[in-house]
């Protein structure tokens, strides 16, 4: 049986905690799998939206460039698009496979602990507070008797230097022993659990945007400085000067590893985030790099407001005025306002003037169309060609007459099914 007995414990224990396998967001597909599986989802669903609206002209008045813009300036087909993007998705998928094989299991059973933790430091920071009110003159041991006798005990407590007598519950050692400990106040627990599930999470979310946001920022750079990068490399991607969706991962493939998919795992592997926070990080990043290449500036969009960084932003960096400028991706844009490489002249005179040259040359097109004729000639009814030659000191005259023969060759487009007939 326990006993009474006295034990010193300066601040209140940890409890204890068994650990168990965290159960799967959804059954039939393990966590790290749908880490992997989300991002290309998220990828194909939005683009796909925006694709939508494009083919039907919806929204037309939010576009960045006109039909005619992305039929004449982009130097890539769409189907030679979608073909990259899926091997760079392959080629991320195959990384995340091979990187799952040094994952550890997650697990969970320690929440209450890692709480508790929190609420020790909370407490521990408290003893600081005596000797921070007596660099300004004021007595922390009387401040928190006046305090306690006007009824706010568990403020008293923490001028006090997290001293709270009347906080304790009762532990039974290993020994078997019981005894007397002190507890955490209700606000202590209350803040550490917020700095737990909500305050942590989102310094590792900003830590990670921060890591990916300095690491293509800089190798995007150096990929437009260094023209052997960007020749081998980069100008792919600026085969696009008028950016849609499902585009914004077409590159070449070494630099979609490098940028995208090394970068985003260095910020998941920095930041400590576990396997479902780097699940919407991961989607978080692939849907927002999707909008920043949608063509749209919608007022509505939080993704174009939430930060500077935004469709229209990176749209003046696909434009061969501003190819040199606005650097930043996929988040925030703290690099180009600090290197100085955040454009910031007027791009409206020049955007007008590529939508009417586009237009221009689409309207060129379709006055040309009208005069291409079928090649389909009747040779019974053509007149006989008179041909004078010269050979021999008299004059000869012969009729000629041009053969089917004689239109076969690339040169006219017609098929010789067509002449034969």
């Amino acid at each position: 049986m326990a006993v009474n007995a006295s034990v010193a414990f300066d601040l209140p224990p940890l409890p204890t905690y068994t650990l168990r396998t965290r159960q799967d967001l959804i059954a039939a597909v393990p966590d790290n799998i749908l880490t992997l599986i989300l991002p290309i989802v998220a990828y194909w669903g939005l683009s796909m939206i925006y694709h939508y609206l494009d083919v039907n002209d919806y929204f037309v008045q939010y576009r960045l460039h006109t039909p005619a813009e992305v039929l004449k300036r982009n130097k890539v087909t769409r189907w030679e698009v979608v073909r990259d993007v899926v091997l760079q998705q392959v080629i991320q998928t195959v990384a995340g496979l091979a990187f799952l094989w040094f994952d550890s299991e997650e697990t969970v059973g320690r929440e209450e602990y890692d709480v508790a933790v929190w609420a020790q430091r909370l407490r521990i920071l408290q003893k600081a507070i005596p000797s921070l009110l007596a660099l300004v003159g004021v007595d922390a041991a009387g401040l928190a008797k006046s305090v306690s006798r006007s009824g706010y005990t568990t403020l008293a407590g923490a001028i006090a230097g997290g001293s709270y007598p009347g906080l304790t519950q009762s532990l039974v050692l290993n020994t078997g022993v019981k005894t007397v400990v002190p507890a955490f106040a209700s606000w202590e627990l209350t803040f550490a659990g917020l700095i737990y599930w909500y305050l942590v999470p989102t310094l590792q979310f900003i830590l990670a945007i921060c890591i990916v946001d300095t690491w293509q920022y800089f190798l995007h750079r150096a990929m437009h400085l260094n023209r052997w990068l960007y020749v081998t490399f980069h100008s792919r991607h600026h085969r696009l000067y008028v950016p849609y969706a499902f585009g914004a991962l077409y590159n070449h493939p070494f630099e979609g590893f490098l940028l995208d998919t090394a970068g985003t795992g260095i910020g998941f592997l920095v930041s400590g985030m576990t396997t479902r926070q780097a699940m919407w990080f991961f989607t978080i990043s692939t849907i927002k790099t999707v909008d920043d290449h949608c063509g749209y500036e919608f007022p509505w969009d939080p993704l174009q407001h939430f930060t500077s960084n935004n469709a229209a932003y990176h749209d003046i960096h696909h434009q061969s005025w501003g190819i040199k400028t606005n650097f930043s991706q996929p988040f925030f844009i703290f690099w180009d306002r600090l290197l100085g490489t955040q454009w910031t002249g007027d791009a409206t005179q020049r955007y007008e003037r590529a939508r009417a040259t586009a237009q221009k040359q689409v309207d060129l097109d379709a006055a040309k169309a009208p005069e291409v004729v079928p090649a389909v000639i009747v040779t019974e009814e053509r007149a006989p060609e008179r041909i004078v030659s010269t050979d021999g000191p008299a004059a000869r005259t012969r009729l000629r007459r041009k053969t089917v023969d004689s239109l076969k060759g690339p040169s006219h487009g017609v098929p010789g099914s067509v002449l034969h007939n």
